[in-house]
């Protein structure tokens, strides 16, 4: 029990802590002999707050609002829950007992060991499933009508391709630019077929070049288009949005009340391209300042429809316009120029990519003072190409992550 125990609670084992273990032990083998006793105590560990929970507690002595840096013990939990989403293994543990894990060279050293884990997949999906809304694929249900071929075997493939995508880049320490430039990724039949990609069979993904251009890199994923459609038609602000939020790291503000429809026809009843309907909207002056910055980057990704598929005309006939201007003046066409544009000035993608890590890496939204932190972080990681190994290295050495404030 005492081995157990220091798994579960992520620290040493107390006297104490075996004293409550080995009294349920004892009233379970009472009950029901030796296997009932170690059941019993099984459920209690199982239903500690110590294994339940992340407990931080303030040591002694410190001021309400004041900064210390977390033990060697509080610290090993936040490394593997980042990068294994479970409990730190005993070699971690060895480290933090001994409390020589803030010793900068052996975290790093920790923190590269783990990546190299097969258990650091864990970050992968979870990270990639919370930054790229990756959960609310299953919920995407297209009209039928319009779109009858897409069922729940192709929703599952869309999110595969991209976690496994995003796995590679992750997990072969490769530049994070590569996420939106990467001529290549990891389809089934299924997926293919969808995507107009010949001489793939059968239901294992495996990876696959991409010749089509405006399909490179996550911008290009069926996943990413999907989730941010209508089940009907396609959606620039969604798309706009999405590109704001998660790639550029300056989300628009929230919409005013009431805000009017979209429409889609003209008074006389003709069909309008996506972007006439939605430059009619932006005519209103409560709507425009908003969607002045939002529609630009969503209509480079109107060569798409709202299930991802490659398109040249709109579902209205017309020949799509995909050029837009990003809020710094750059124009573009496409999704392919998009995605130029936005390596054109890798910081800012690199910086949003650090932001939404920390987050994640944290449990907590980031604040004006976490904004140094970010910064370095970005700064070390372009010495080092960019590569992913570098982000999580400086996340983990960050002020941020390794320091709490008091609460009381």
């Amino acid at each position: 029990m005492s081995a157990l125990a220091r798994r579960a609670y992520r620290r040493p084992v107390t006297p104490a802590d075996l004293d409550v273990l080995l009294g349920f032990f004892d009233q379970g083998r009472r009950e029901g002999g030796f296997d009932a006793g170690i059941e019993m105590a099984l459920r209690w560990l199982l239903a500690s707050p110590e294994f339940v929970l992340r407990v931080e507690r303030d040591p002694a002595g410190v001021a309400a609002g004041e900064s210390y840096a977390v033990s060697d013990l509080e610290l090993a939990s936040r490394l593997s829950f980042l990068l294994w989403s479970s409990i730190p293994d005993d070699e971690l543990l060895d480290l933090a007992e001994a409390g020589r894990l803030r010793d900068p060279a052996v975290l790093e050293a920790q923190a590269r060991r783990m990546l190299a884990d097969e258990r650091s997949r864990a970050l992968v999906t979870s990270f990639a499933s919370q930054w790229l809304y990756l959960r609310n694929v299953p919920a995407v249900v297209p009209d039928e009508d319009r779109f009858p071929d897409v069922g729940e075997g192709l929703r599952q493939a869309m999110r595969r391709e991209t976690e496994l995508f995003v796995e590679s880049v992750f997990r072969e320490d490769r530049n994070v630019l590569d996420l939106l430039t990467a001529d290549y990724t990891f389809v089934n039949e299924r997926l293919a077929r969808h995507y107009g990609m010949p001489r793939v069979y059968g239901s294992h993904f495996r990876r696959v070049p991409v010749a089509h251009e405006a399909r490179h890199g996550l911008l290009g994923h069926a996943s990413i288009l999907s989730v941010t459609s209508y089940p009907n038609r396609t959606s620039p602000v969604l798309r706009g949005k999405w590109v704001l939020e998660n790639l550029l790291g300056t989300p628009p503000a929230l919409p005013p009340p009431d805000v009017p429809a979209l429409e889609e026809t003209t008074d006389g009843g003709e069909a309008l391209s996506m972007r006439e309907a939605t430059e009619r909207h932006r005519a209103n002056p409560v709507c425009a300042s908003c969607h002045r910055l939002m529609d630009p980057p969503g209509f480079a990704l109107e060569q798409f429809d709202a299930v991802g598929r490659f398109r040249t005309r709109s579902a209205a006939g017309t020949p799509i316009d995909a050029t837009g201007e990003l809020p710094d003046g750059t124009r573009f066409d496409g999704a392919a120029g998009l995605r130029e544009a936005l390596v054109g000035r890798p910081e800012r993608f690199v910086g949003t990519l650090t932001e939404k890590l920390l987050t994640y890496a944290l449990g907590r939204g980031l604040e004006h003072y976490d904004a140094p932190a970010v910064r370095a972080i970005t700064r070390a990681a372009a010495e080092d190409g960019y590569r992913f190994s570098s982000l999580v290295v400086g996340i983990v050495e960050s002020a941020p992550f390794r320091m709490r404030r008091a609460e009381s």
